[in-house]
């Protein structure tokens, strides 16, 4: 089993910056790839950024040049470095962990007022 705890979620204003992260624990080696989703009222979760363990990245083209997504070589902490932040950003944000079976975190808000 897996355990993920996000943290750094928050209000800011459109153009400002948060950064999330994402502390892994428990059988982490079985981790393959991480990454982080996001869910608005009323849709459907999404996906925002993907890592693999060699480091390859995968980004929504919403995000896209904005959003940065990293981690340390054990794995975790994650992160999520998001600037220039727009009102349409604002959702709920998911820590994500693949190895056989999908993980997640319990979320952490972020508001972006305009």
């Amino acid at each position: 089993q897996v355990q993920l705890v996000e943290s750094g979620g928050g209000l800011v204003q459109a153009g400002g910056s948060l950064r999330l992260s994402c502390a892994a624990s428990g059988n982490i080696f079985s981790i393959s790839r991480m990454g982080w989703f996001r869910q608005a009222p009323g849709k459907q979760r999404e996906l925002v950024a993907t890592i693999t363990n060699g480091g390859s990245t995968n980004y929504a083209d919403s995000v896209k040049g904005r959003f940065t997504i990293s981690r340390d070589n054990a794995k975790t902490p994650l992160y999520l470095q998001m600037n220039s932040l727009k009102p349409e950003d604002t959702a709920v944000y998911f820590c994500w962990g693949y190895g056989s079976l999908n993980y997640w975190g319990q979320g952490t808000q972020v508001t972006v007022s305009s």
